[in-house]
């Protein structure tokens, strides 16, 4: 019971850490194009990561680790980032929340299949009623979507439930923070590549708040706030600590509030009081 309190602790404390992301893109995005904030903040991530995985002695992956880093960096590092970076180009911010609101359910669905995890059937009925209250909340504000835009959003919530399940699944045996290390290493030659063609021509024009962006998504979106997540996943179950994704838009619409003053609803509310039973209930049923 305390593995699993601990599990759901760490998880969390993940989730939060990943609400920061939104606010901080919508800052770096300002002077840094989307794609070169996506490629710079795995380099700068898997450079952290190199220095810790030197510096504490860690061992290599054995063979076997390799596809399933492969799927780690594809979902997480590579795949959800720049296809979303991608979609929205063609759909709203609001729109994509509709598919972000289905992570959670692919990530069980990933850890059935992957994690051999068996959940109750009431657990699903939860996890369903979840997904929608967060897709019925994103619809009511959303101005819609085009077809190309959806089908990439459908194409990064599969990659990164994925790389979910495969990144806890790991973790139970390598570490949290070591997996996510490995797997930043095995896309730094794509995500620096990308990062050169992409980089702002002129760096006088990137101001003091982008940097800051571009600092929050490097170190703690794109690896402290893994190293918990990856935890609360192997440790609380792949399937129910994943519905915990269910709260992240609503904890990074409050902290958008906060830093950039943008506005709470009461359908903000409303939404997140369901989600939150929504949860819990998934938590007693796993």
């Amino acid at each position: 019971m305390d593995k699993t309190a601990s599990g759901w602790g760490s998880g969390l404390l993940g989730v939060i850490i990943f609400s920061g992301s939104l606010p901080a893109t919508r800052v770096a995005v300002a002077d840094f194009s989307p794609m070169f904030l996506t490629s710079a903040r795995a380099v700068i991530a898997a450079l952290l990561g190199a220095v810790f995985l030197l510096a504490l002695r860690q061992a290599r992956p054995v063979r076997n680790d390799i596809l399933p880093l492969a799927l780690v960096a594809i979902g997480g590092v590579v795949g959800f980032p720049l296809l979303t970076a991608l979609a929205l180009q063609h759909i709203t911010a609001a729109h994509s929340i509709v598919f972000i609101g289905l992570l959670p359910l692919a990530t069980a669905i990933f850890g059935v299949v992957r994690g051999g995890e068996r959940p109750k059937p009431a657990f699903w009925l939860f996890s369903v009623a979840g997904a929608a209250a967060v897709a019925g909340f994103a619809l009511y504000g959303s101005n819609g979507g085009t077809l190309a835009g959806d089908l990439l959003m459908i194409a990064a919530i599969l990659v990164c439930g994925l790389g979910y399940a495969e990144g806890a699944t790991l973790s139970r045996r390598l570490g949290g923070w070591q997996v996510i290390s490995w797997a930043l290493l095995l896309s730094l030659p794509i995500m620096a590549v990308i990062a050169l063609f992409t980089w702002p021509h002129v760096w006088a024009n990137v101001g003091v708040p982008a940097w800051i962006g571009l600092a929050y998504v490097s170190i703690f979106s794109m690896m402290v706030g893994f190293i918990f997540w990856y935890r609360g996943l192997a440790l609380g179950g792949i399937a129910g600590v994943g519905q915990l994704q269910l709260l992240q838009p609503f904890f990074g619409f409050l902290l958008a509030a906060i830093f950039l003053g943008e506005p709470i609803v009461w359908t903000m509310i409303a939404s997140t009081v369901v989600v939150v039973l929504c949860v819990a209930g998934a938590k007693r049923f796993t």
